[in-house]
């Protein structure tokens, strides 16, 4: 259980899936199909869902780059929190936001896998925050020009890794679209 007192509730995010950095991204639609499906359940629910949103030099706020895709579309009473930086908690309200609706375990989304999605896993967990990541609800474009791996290989690594994580007091945990569930296991 989260390390954060008072904080039953669990919410999803959907990290930066925004037209210019999902638009040559692995399984594109696959992954934004899966998203759509978990903010449906979200919605079904009554779970809060947070929208992030990156803008930096490359990605001009305002842009058409910067819009999320139109697959995905935030209703007013969902929140949504705009960032600089990878880790969407650096700099940005995300903590009050979840304090707010008394959130501790976070159901992550989105893009890009090795960078945003791993900073904001980290920065959940060490903040105290349970995470669990949809292992086929991230993804993550081509950077193997600059050495890294293909995104397939950065996906399945980024999946494995994170539910072996351990802290005390916080779980970590990867689980398939299908298999989510936004009540807590006891």
């Amino acid at each position: 259980m989260t390390t954060l007192s008072d904080r039953p509730n669990t919410a999803l995010m959907v990290i930066d899936v925004q037209k210019g950095v999902v638009a040559d991204a692995h399984q594109r639609d696959a992954v934004v199909a899966n998203i759509c499906t978990l903010v449906d359940k979200a919605r079904d629910e009554g779970v809060p869902i947070v929208w992030v949103q990156h803008s930096d030099d490359h990605l001009k706020k305002g842009s058409a780059a910067w819009e999320y895709v139109p697959e995905l579309a935030r209703q007013e009473s969902e929140r949504l929190v705009h960032k600089t930086f990878g880790d969407a908690f650096e700099d940005t309200d995300l903590e009050e936001v979840l304090a707010e609706a008394g959130v501790g375990r976070l159901v992550v989304t989105g893009a890009e896998t090795d960078a945003c999605i791993r900073s904001t896993i980290h920065g959940a967990f060490v903040r105290g925050y349970d995470v669990t990541l949809v292992g086929d609800a991230h993804t993550a474009q081509d950077q193997s020009t600059w050495g890294a791996p293909p995104p397939d290989k950065v996906i399945a690594h980024t999946n494995l890794y994170w539910q072996y994580q351990t802290a005390p007091g916080r779980t970590a945990g990867v689980t398939e679209t299908k298999d989510v569930t936004f009540r807590r296991s006891t």
